[in-house]
């Protein structure tokens, strides 16, 4: 892939996928919310801003890009967000902003670049999801916030695939598995390492019978 735009490039899987695309020789854009970052600049990477709970903000990546073709739009920023998911628990502030970041914040990037995706050879949406958005896989509850978010995230990349079908764009979700990131915590099994490894082997031989369809790092097929 030559051009390659990722959110939330700056830590944990976003900066393994940014250094193991530059190494590779692809030119990488990332897009976060802070542009100091000496690991990006290492890279060479094209750093824009980019603040995922900003709903104007996609527009202004589309400025600063213009008419550029993106191979790859990684829609990987997200957060956790917070404690209080639970039932009689649940802070609503913290669920509508974890929304606001984790779906409707890729939803807003895939509207503001699909010309800029549609321009490129490779023409791929993948919007970074989680296994715990999957409803036929909850089998303990809790955790309502981020649970919906990626779950909206989900049905948003389903309805792309469909609506960009005929620009030849493919539209994938992704679960990275239980990564050890900030996130993920130091007991998680799986490194960044093995995580962008395996997507990015499963994002190099995607083709149209796949869009629309949810995938593990390690390219098994998931169900919703």
């Amino acid at each position: 892939m030559k051009t390659i735009l990722i959110s939330g490039a700056n830590r944990g899987i976003g900066l393994e996928h940014a250094q193991r695309y530059a190494a590779a020789g692809a030119h990488v854009i990332a897009a976060v919310r802070d542009t100091a970052s000496p690991e990006l600049t290492a890279l060479g990477a094209e750093i824009i801003a980019y603040d995922a709970a900003d709903p104007a903000s996609p527009a202004k990546v589309k400025a600063a890009l213009g008419d550029r073709p993106i191979d790859l739009l990684f829609n990987n920023a997200g957060v956790y967000g917070g404690d209080r998911q639970n039932v009689g628990n649940v802070d609503p502030d913290a669920f509508l902003e974890t929304i606001r970041i984790n779906t409707l914040g890729p939803l807003l990037m895939a509207q503001a670049l699909a010309d800029n995706v549609a321009a490129s050879d490779r023409k791929i949406i993948a919007n970074q999801s989680s296994l715990m958005g999957s409803v036929s896989d909850n089998g303990m509850g809790g955790y309502h916030a981020y649970r919906a978010s990626k779950s909206g995230l989900n049905m948003i990349s389903k309805g792309l695939a469909n609506d960009l079908r005929g620009r030849g764009i493919i539209v994938v979700a992704l679960h990275p598995g239980w990564v050890k990131t900030r996130m993920g915590g130091e007991n998680a099994p799986v490194t960044t390492a093995d995580c962008a490894q395996g997507q990015q082997k499963l994002l190099a031989g995607l083709n149209a019978a796949h869009s629309g369809k949810f995938f593990n790092y390690d390219g098994r097929e998931l169900a919703w």
